[in-house]
C-alpha cells in the first residue's frame, strides 16, 4: 500500500503542486494539508480517495505559489492624492522641485497588491482545473500501489505453498505414528484405571475419548488446507481482498498454535513452528496490499 505520486499546473499568474502519499494501514485514514482558502476543496478530496483506495495512510499536499511578476497592482488614489497635496505644500514653503513619479511610486502605500487574499478562495474555474490535477495524481498513485502488488504475489503464493508442505510434513508425522499413540493412549488409560477411588465406567469411556481428541490433529490440519485454498481464491478474485486476507492470517495462526499445543511429540512440534514462522511471513506481507 506504499506509494507516492505528484502532480502539478498553474493559471492566471497561480502555480500548484499536488503530493499524495500512502504508507501501510489497516484501514484507510485520510490526512490533507492545504494552505489557507482551499479548504473547500477538502470533502471532494475525501470523495475521490474513498471510491479509488480502501487501505493505507494516505496524506494529501497541496502547496499553492505566485509567479513572480504575476500579481496585477493598482494604485492607491487617496494617499498618492494626500501625499501630492502634502508635497505641494511642502514646495511652497521650502522652494524644493516637485517629486518624480518613480519616488512617488515607491512610497510605501501608494502601489497596493490586488491579489486575492489568503483567506479568499480560489474561483470555480481554477479550483476545476486543481481538481483535474489531484485526479491525475491519485491515478498515479493508484497505478503504483496496484504494481506493488501484483509484484507481492509471487511472494505471496510461495508462503502458501511452504504452508502447504508443512501441513502435508505434518499430516505425514502424524499417520506415520499411530503405534506411539495407542502406547501413550494405553499408558493413559493404565493411569485412570489405577485412580482411587475408581472411575465409573461412564467416566473412563469419557476421559479416554478426551485423551484421543486431544492427540488427534486432523481438524487443524484440514481447516489448514481450507485457508491454504480460501487465500488462493483471494489473490485470483484480486480487488481490496487486504482485509480479509488479513483476518484468514489470523485464522491461519490460530490453528498453528492449536496443532503446536496437542502436538504428541517433537516431529510435529517442529513441524508447528514451521507452519508459524512462515504464517508471519505471509502476514507481513499481507500488509502490503489493498
Amino acid at each position: 500500500m506504499t506509494g507516492f505520486a505528484r502532480s502539478e499546473g498553474h493559471a492566471d499568474g497561480l502555480g500548484w503542486v499536488w503530493e499524495i502519499k500512502s504508507v501501510n494501514s489497516k484501514s484507510l485514514d485520510l490526512r490533507c494539508r492545504l494552505p489557507a482558502g482551499y479548504d473547500a476543496l477538502e470533502p471532494k478530496l475525501r470523495v475521490a480517495l474513498a471510491e479509488r483506495l480502501k487501505r493505507g495512510a494516505v496524506s494529501v499536499t497541496l502547496t499553492v505559489t505566485k509567479s513572480a511578476g504575476a500579481v496585477p497592482l493598482r494604485v492607491n488614489r487617496a494617499a498618492l492624492a494626500e501625499i501630492m497635496a502634502l508635497a505641494k505644500e511642502l514646495a511652497r514653503e521650502t522652494g524644493a522641485a516637485p517629486p518624480r513619479i518613480d519616488g512617488l511610486l515607491a512610497l510605501k502605500g501608494v502601489l497596493e497588491s490586488s491579489e486575492e487574499t489568503a483567506d479568499t478562495p480560489a474561483d470555480e474555474q481554477r479550483q476545476a482545473a486543481m481538481q483535474r490535477d489531484f485526479e491525475a495524481a491519485l491515478g498515479a498513485l493508484t497505478a503504483m500501489r496496484l504494481a506493488e502488488g501484483q509484484r507481492l504475489v509471487p511472494a505471496l503464493e510461495a508462503r502458501l505453498a511452504e504452508i502447504t508442505a508443512l501441513v502435508g510434513a505434518a499430516e505425514r508425522t502424524a499417520v506415520a505414528q499411530p503405534a506411539a499413540a495407542k502406547a501413550r493412549l494405553k499408558e493413559q488409560v493404565a493411569a485412570l484405571l489405577e485412580a482411587v477411588p475408581a472411575l465409573p465406567e461412564e467416566r473412563l469411556a469419557q476421559e479416554a475419548a478426551l485423551i484421543v481428541a486431544r492427540g488427534d490433529v486432523r481438524e487443524e490440519l484440514d481447516r489448514l488446507a481450507a485457508h491454504v485454498d480460501a487465500a488462493r481464491s483471494l489473490l485470483k478474485e484480486g480487488g481490496p481482498i487486504g482485509r480479509r486476507f488479513d483476518f484468514l492470517c489470523q485464522e491461519f495462526n490460530r490453528e498453528a498454535n492449536t496443532l503446536a499445543s496437542k502436538s504428541p511429540d517433537l516431529e510435529l512440534t517442529r513441524v508447528a513452528l514451521g507452519l508459524k514462522a512462515a504464517i508471519e511471513q505471509l502476514r507481513e506481507q499481507v500488509q502490503n496490499i489493498e
